[in-house]
């Protein structure tokens, strides 16, 4: 047991010092998943439509020492993942380290996925299980691909690597997003696939 701890932690580090390494694209992002590294190509004019509006509503109620990204790494090490979210909310504080260090996703207070065609799936499932298991309190996936139509689901309460609660309504219909938060997130104009 202890070896495979050994070798899964030196197989992390590589992976993390060659993340850090690579020279992405302008617009591209590098992910972890599975031990292996993906690119994700930048997102379209939709995407950023609605990546924009969620974070003017979550900045206007946030007090000045919590900060909205959107290119920030966040890792959950001992699932070797890192991913790249739409927006992350963390306490500013977590920024002041090593630069191309990655924050721990257990210190994220809020993931929002926004999903593309050739990411929904990734977001739906992967994504949804690691916020889990960091755990993230918060995981907002807008699945503008959603088989019913355009839904955003608020995923709340992990535990166990699950999370408990969720609340799934199709575009246009209002999110409500719990405290520290204490917003109604509106989902009107989001733009249809």
């Amino acid at each position: 047991m202890a070896v495979m701890a050994v070798e899964s932690d030196q197989q992390w580090s590589y992976l993390l010092d060659t993340w850090r390494e690579l020279d992405a694209p302008e617009g591209w992002r590098t992910e972890i998943e599975g031990g292996r590294i993906q690119l994700v190509p930048p997102p379209g004019k939709p995407h950023n439509f609605i990546a924009g509006k969620v974070h003017r509503a979550l900045v206007r109620h946030l007090p000045d020492e919590i900060g909205v990204y959107q290119t920030l790494g966040t890792q959950i090490a001992r699932l070797e993942k890192l991913y790249i979210p739409d927006l992350v909310v963390v306490d500013a504080a977590l920024l002041t380290g090593e630069e191309d260090d990655p924050i721990d996703a257990s210190d994220v207070l809020l993931a929002v996925e926004i999903t593309s065609r050739s990411t929904a799936r990734q977001d739906r499932t992967e994504k949804l299980w690691g916020y889990a298991h960091a755990p993230v309190p918060l995981y907002l996936l807008v699945d503008r691909f959603d088989r019913p139509g355009p839904t955003v689901t608020l995923y709340s309460e992990p535990s166990d690597g699950a999370y408990g609660q969720s609340v799934r309504v199709p575009f246009g219909k209002p999110v409500e997003l719990p405290e520290p938060f204490g917003i109604t997130l509106d989902t009107t104009g989001f733009p249809l696939p």
